[in-house]
């Protein structure tokens, strides 16, 4: 699988947005400011303002936003939900690395909310998992539950195609500039335990409603049905598919909402 469009200009440089590090692809300079949506524990807010930008960092889990302040005190972090946060003041970016697929509730509002976040001409880029996203892991999930007689697993991502993220960009008034929608088989190293490990760290509320004596046994048969496609003699992969995207607020955009508090409201509920 491999889909892409790629076309630049001047707010990007010239950078390949195959396998570069998505900081690249951002390209902040400094005196930037720069939003990272989802910034977690603030390992990709470091990055950027590493290159001279001011960096403000978001995320709806208030545990991961007092990690990200202790690792990084000189930076800035404030609890927000991606769904419905205000900021201020317009900002330069929005960078996003690997959590735009789990703002689920909606994902046209998330646009919407960075969209008012940008001053007309500022960029929008992004990386989360796109159409095809660990398939092998979740068909041996979906099997296993069913023959525990267990009814679908809860799953808690979204997961778009290309065309569809690129009308949500554009409808929402972007012009997309790069869209890069690619395999990138990863090693599993969240646990010896191969997709059993993955399954407790990454889709844990699955495993809420399955009671506590199947929790083993079911996911020793997640194991055995994705070992076929995913155990390797070096070790476990993820079948990650990646979607990558960058794109400019269109000129003609609407300006940040009138009275925005800064940095936004406290939001209604945890993002990851």
């Amino acid at each position: 699988m491999n889909w892409a469009v790629t076309t630049y200009d001047s707010a990007f440089g010239y950078v390949s947005a195959h396998g570069a590090p998505l900081v690249d692809l951002l390209d902040p300079q400094p005196g930037e400011r720069i939003i990272d949506l989802g910034c977690g524990a603030g390992a990709f807010s470091a990055e950027i303002a590493e290159r001279g930008a001011e960096v403000l960092g978001i995320d709806g889990n208030p545990d991961m936003v007092a990690q990200a302040t202790a690792t990084y005190p000189g930076l800035s972090f404030v609890i927000g939900d991606a769904h419905d946060f205000t900021v201020g003041e317009s900002f330069d970016a929005v960078a996003s690395n690997a959590a735009l697929h789990w703002m689920t509730r909606d994902p046209d509002a998330v646009i919407g909310r960075v969209h008012a976040a940008l001053r007309p001409g500022g960029r929008f880029v992004g990386e989360l998992g796109g159409a095809g996203n660990c398939a092998e892991l979740i068909v041996a999930m979906q099997t296993a539950w069913r023959v525990f007689g267990l009814g679908e697993p809860e799953l808690p991502w979204y997961f778009p195609s290309p065309a569809e993220y690129a009308t949500k960009l554009e409808e929402a008034g972007f012009t997309l500039r790069l869209l890069e929608h690619a395999d990138r088989p990863t090693r599993m190293t969240e646990g010896p335990n191969g997709a059993a490990d993955w399954v407790r760290a990454y889709a844990s509320r699955a495993l809420a409603d399955v009671p506590p004596e199947l929790v083993d046994p079911l996911l020793d048969r997640v194991n055995d049905l994705a070992a076929p496609a995913l155990r390797r003699e070096s070790g476990w992969v993820a079948d990650y598919v990646r979607l990558r995207f960058a794109a400019v607020r269109k000129p003609d955009g609407a300006a940040p909402l009138p009275g925005a508090m800064p940095f936004g409201p406290t939001p209604s509920g945890p993002l990851i």
